[in-house]
């Protein structure tokens, strides 16, 4: 822009430095055809003494001539009719004196006794004088009687001046134009490429304080208003982004609260049923009383664990969990975290395989307690859909990478459909869209393995094939030592 600023000041500079060499070439060559002139400097056109020098050069040359080799022509009034002819042509006349009195006058009018004073002593300097000012050319000679002559050459000045006025108002008026025009593309760019972004920038500006998003700052240009768009047009799209998300967030967080409150109402409404049973004598036998009791256990059991997982869920969304990470051995740990689980998943009839086929040595760095809550989650979540009337089995596969390992806990439940695969991740995300609390849990258990399994610089995925099972994989890098040596 600063290049472009530069550019607009030099251009008409440059170009009225150009048509004032141009328009004086083009009149000096036209003065010297008009006036008789000597080639000269476009200078000349303003230096009136210079110019008027130079005006009936090849008369004075010829005058000078005929003085000094046949000076009787002087005396010849036809000749001098002649060259006083050829003076008219360039606003001049011819005055010859003949000791001193004019001998002969080209002038229409009578020179009059001042005239003819002032005439006679500027002659001595050959300057401009008098009223009516003239340029006088004068030479000495001799006529062949022996008498002194002069021959005086006038050219009026107000000619030459006319001749400069006329050069000055071309010169003028050409860079009027020339400004005239400068200053029209100057506007024009400045229009299309600052005034009409601003303008782009003012009506988003205006947007966004209104709160509309939906519109785009488009710019062709690469300047630094361009630059500005482009980063205007930027932040509106983050904003958008942000604003988006912000919605999206407030609109799950409605939908969890919904989910919670529904999830908590069914436990609550049969544990209000069984105290109301008790209270009312409908639990009159001992086994009754003891089914009744379970019963309000298991629910309220339930709500405890909802709970934990909201407050889990909570934590993790607002990234306020404390992890304890520790250097793990993975055999171990996963030795002990199958043990634990193959007991509770005998108890329902489901068989257990764990294979192993990373070194004895690997370490990785993770949280025990909130790993094994991931695990734990994957697995309740197989254990509850898996279909009934037919024998279930789980199976849990750490397969060994150069820079992590990847654990895979496979099942042969109903499976997932396709188009739900993308969105079993989400928080309080069902397959079954009516929310039956039938198979229990908060909808939330694979959103929180999830948010562990990132915490901890991994990544965790599913697949699944409907009517055969679902695989969820996740990984965890490595713990490898730093070796120095002296």
């Amino acid at each position: 822009m600063k290049i472009t600023y530069g550019m607009f000041f030099l251009i008409p500079i440059v170009l009225i430095v150009v048509s004032f060499w141009g328009i004086g070439r083009i009149e000096l060559r036209a003065l010297q055809q008009k006036y008789d002139m000597e080639e000269g400097s476009v200078e000349m056109l303003f230096n009136p003494f210079e110019m008027l020098g130079n005006i009936s050069v090849s008369v004075v040359e010829e005058l000078a001539e005929t003085a000094e080799s046949t000076p009787e022509r002087l005396s010849d009034i036809k000749y001098l009719e002649t060259v006083d002819k050829r003076l008219e042509k360039y606003s001049s006349f011819l005055v010859l004196r003949k000791d001193g009195k004019i001998y002969y006058s080209g002038q229409d009018e009578e020179i009059n006794e001042d005239v003819e004073n002032i005439i006679v002593e500027a002659a001595k300097d050959n300057y401009i004088t008098g009223d009516e000012p003239y340029h006088l050319k004068q030479l000495s000679f001799q006529f062949p009687d022996g008498s002194e002559g002069i021959i005086q050459i006038f050219t009026p000045v107000e000619m030459v001046v006319k001749q400069v006025e006329r050069v000055v108002l071309k010169v003028s008026v050409c860079s009027l134009i020339i400004l005239l025009l400068v200053s029209a593309i100057a506007f024009t760019w400045l229009y299309q490429s600052i005034v009409q972004p601003l303008e782009k920038l003012k009506r988003a500006a205006v947007n966004i304080k209104d709160g509309n998003l939906d519109f785009n700052v488009i710019t062709d240009t690469e300047d630094e208003i361009g630059e500005v768009c482009i980063a205007f047009e930027e932040m509106r799209i983050k904003l958008k982004d942000q604003i988006e998300v912000s919605m999206q967030y407030e609109k799950d967080n409605k939908e969890l609260l919904s989910n919670i409150s529904h999830d908590l109402k069914t436990p609550i409404t049969a544990i209000k049923g069984y105290v109301e049973g008790i209270r009312d004598g409908v639990a009159d036998t001992p086994e009754k009383m003891d089914k009744y009791i379970r019963t309000i256990y298991n629910k309220a059991t339930d709500m405890d664990k909802l709970i934990d997982e909201l407050f889990l869920f909570s934590k993790l969304d607002s990234n306020s969990m404390n992890y304890s990470f520790a250097k793990l051995n993975l055999k171990d740990y996963f030795e002990d975290c199958v043990d634990d689980i193959s007991l509770d998943l005998e108890s329902r009839g489901i068989s257990l395989a764990y294979y192993n086929h990373v070194p004895e040595d690997t370490i990785i760095i993770a949280d025990p307690e909130q790993l094994k809550r991931v695990i734990n989650n994957i697995v309740g979540n197989s254990v509850k859909y898996m279909e009934s009337g037919r024998r279930g089995h789980i199976g849990i596969f750490i397969k060994d990478e150069p820079e992590f390992v990847q654990i895979e806990i496979q099942d042969n439940g109903k499976g997932i459909a396709k188009k739900e695969l993308p969105h079993i991740f989400e928080r309080c995300y069902r397959t079954d869209a009516s929310r039956n609390s039938s198979k229990g849990g908060s909808g939330l258990g694979l959103s929180i393995a999830k948010k562990i399994i990132e915490e901890h610089g991994g990544k965790i995925w599913a697949n699944s094939v409907e009517g055969e099972g679902t695989t969820m994989s996740f990984v965890l890098r490595k713990y490898k030592e730093c070796v120095t040596y002296e």
